[in-house]
């Protein structure tokens, strides 16, 4: 009897997170490039990856890198804006650096919060320009 309240409370839990909408979007290369494409767009994109995965994939151009995506510092590092487009990325679907990055975004008060779900490789896999790091 133990062993299927463990069970149901554990199902009821899942489903209760399963069911939490994320504090930002999921967003793809064609959508990103797009919104670079805009003149009058007002967007910062943050690489939330490691030094690795920079040299090895490149970064978005313009994209601000970040020291760490779990402890940047938002009021110093995100614009003043809070209305601002941030987009954040990482190395690709698997990768959460970027999700726990555009969270702290969120919880500062931004209000539009994007990830690049595909991240860098799938930036690069779509024939996007990329920076190489020095």
């Amino acid at each position: 009897m133990k062993m299927i309240s463990a069970l149901i409370a554990f199902g009821l839990a899942c489903v209760a997170f399963a069911g939490e909408a994320e504090p930002f979007k999921l967003i793809h290369v064609k959508d990103l490039s797009t919104l670079m494409a805009q003149k009058d767009a007002k967007i910062a994109i943050f690489d939330a990856n490691n030094k690795e995965t920079r040299q090895k994939d490149g970064v978005i151009p313009g994209a601000t890198l970040l020291t760490s995506y779990k402890d940047y510092d938002t009021a110093k590092v995100l614009p003043a804006a809070k209305d601002t487009n941030v987009v954040f990325y990482c190395a690709n679907q698997q990768c959460m650096a970027s999700h726990a990055a555009a969270k702290r975004a969120a919880k500062a008060g931004y209000t539009n919060v994007a990830v690049l779900s595909d991240g860098i490789q799938g930036w690069v896999k779509a024939g996007q320009a990329t920076t190489k790091l020095q």
